[in-house]
């Protein structure tokens, strides 16, 4: 009988610890979502803002913020709808990619994105700095590096146990060395990278044209 009373106390305390579970999570994933909202909410008003401007400076500014900031609301969409603190990058990836394509149809230019490897799940604190960077590498890509008329961007991935390594290639106009890290876009993606995430960035210009970025984050 003793037996049977210390099991049933430890099958309750079991099934609290596990209500306490799910009430935690269902909270975390409450706040994500409302995270997410809200930065939506600060979309949109950015986007009406942008559309009362007429300053080419200011709407190009306000376009830049909403990308950044659409790019975080994505992390925290796919965070609101699991039970896990890990996002599946490669969903994430591709919804920031679908963002640079608008832009480049906006902008009248034809964009080929070809994607190979696979980042899979990871930590939402490394997640979302890597989201912003990457739409804002690709953008800028899309935006300068390519010709009036567009062109192919391929993001190549590779990751082991230890490290992720990312490689985004154009094959537009290229880069002048005087022109490495003196934008915004690109000094944003450089204190993300080496700073958020600790990693590592290069830009090159390879012989045949075109600008090629390397990126190597550890895990």
């Amino acid at each position: 009988r003793t037996g049977a009373i210390v099991l049933c106390r430890e099958i309750t305390e079991l099934r609290r610890q596990e209500q306490e579970l799910l009430t935690k999570d269902a909270i975390i994933r409450e706040i994500h979502h409302r995270v997410k909202n809200n930065l939506q909410t600060v979309a949109s008003v950015m986007r009406i803002q942008t559309r009362r401007s007429d300053n080419p400076e200011v709407k190009d500014a306000l376009e830049q913020a909403i990308r950044r900031v659409s790019a975080i609301a994505l992390v925290h969409n796919t965070l609101a709808e699991g039970f896990s603190e890990e996002v599946n990058f490669d969903e994430v990836f591709a919804d920031s990619m679908r963002l640079v394509g608008e832009l480049a149809s906006e902008n009248s230019k034809t964009l080929k994105l070809r994607i190979d490897g696979k980042f899979g799940k990871l930590n939402s604190d490394l997640a979302t700095p890597l989201a912003v960077a990457l739409t804002e590498l690709v953008t800028n890509a899309a935006t300068h590096g390519l010709g009036s008329h567009g062109g192919l961007i391929s993001i190549n991935t590779k990751r082991t146990a230890k490290a992720l390594s990312i490689e985004v290639e154009d094959n537009g106009v290229g880069l002048k060395k005087d022109s490495i890290g003196t934008g915004l876009g690109t000094q944003i993606i450089k204190t993300l990278i080496e700073g958020e995430l600790r990693g590592k960035i290069s830009w090159f210009s390879p012989k045949e044209g075109g600008t090629k970025v390397a990126i190597n984050i550890p895990l």
